[in-house]
């Protein structure tokens, strides 16, 4: 797996939302309120869109550094 391959796939929607599915059914298993579970889901969504928006922006750039599209 080469280093494109795995920013994309860490830019990939899909993948957070699996995460979360993931966090969320852990933190059901052991029966953490759902108040908290609820905060520790948005966190993770908020730092996936982060991580996303900050690769999609560099890949911008770098596109228009090179003049392709």
């Amino acid at each position: 797996m080469n280093k494109e391959t795995i920013i994309r796939k860490i830019t990939s929607r899909k993948f957070w939302i699996a995460l979360v599915a993931f966090v969320t059914a852990l933190l059901t298993a052991f029966h953490v309120p759902d108040a908290s579970a609820a905060q520790i889901t948005s966190i993770i969504m908020a730092f996936g869109s982060l991580i996303a928006y900050i690769f999609a922006e560099g890949w911008t750039d770098a596109a228009n550094a090179n003049g392709t599209n």
